[in-house]
């Protein structure tokens, strides 16, 4: 294999591994792990669109970009906490819900307050020109229209060149 190769998923997942972990580092005393606390804003988030029912678990799992069984693997120790509770639709049992218990909801307040400091920290030492096109480049990625012209072979209509990032 040639020495010249460079993989854009390797590099994404060095980068997304050392951010995981000096967020772990930082939420310590929350008792969350970076990964915690961001299923407890997306479920959070998601509670303001969908109301006291939460978003159904496909609708998380999508919002994620990832399967339903890794989001119930993650959710167990919520669930277990008593931070968050699954519930099943009223008009649809085999649909479930995720809503934050008062206790997940002051947790993941306490946990904001430390993810905002130390979000603030990795862009103060980035640079917010850098930072911002980090998160571009990374929710292009994460998007579906990625998804589609990646499986599709072709640019998406509304495509962005690198160099506009």
């Amino acid at each position: 294999m040639p020495n010249d190769f460079v993989c854009i998923n390797s590099s994404l997942r060095r980068a997304a591994r050392r951010l995981g972990q000096l967020y772990d580092v930082a939420l310590v005393p929350t008792g969350l792990t970076s990964t915690q606390t961001l299923l407890l804003g997306q479920i959070d988030g998601l509670g303001a669109v969908y109301g006291e029912d939460g978003p159904t678990l496909q609708v998380l799992a999508a919002r994620l970009a990832i399967q339903i069984s890794a989001l119930t693997h993650a959710l167990r120790p919520l669930v277990r906490d008593g931070l968050v509770e699954v519930r099943q639709d009223a008009h649809d049992r085999r649909t479930k819900h995720a809503v934050l218990t008062p206790l997940g909801k002051a947790r993941y307040e306490q946990a904001y307050v430390v993810w905002v400091e130390a979000n603030r920290r990795v862009e103060a030492i980035l640079g917010a020109a850098a930072a911002e096109k980090l998160r571009s480049l990374a929710d292009d990625v994460a998007s579906q229209d990625f998804l589609d012209a990646y499986v599709s072979g072709e640019k998406p209509a509304s495509g962005t060149e690198p160099s506009e990032h």
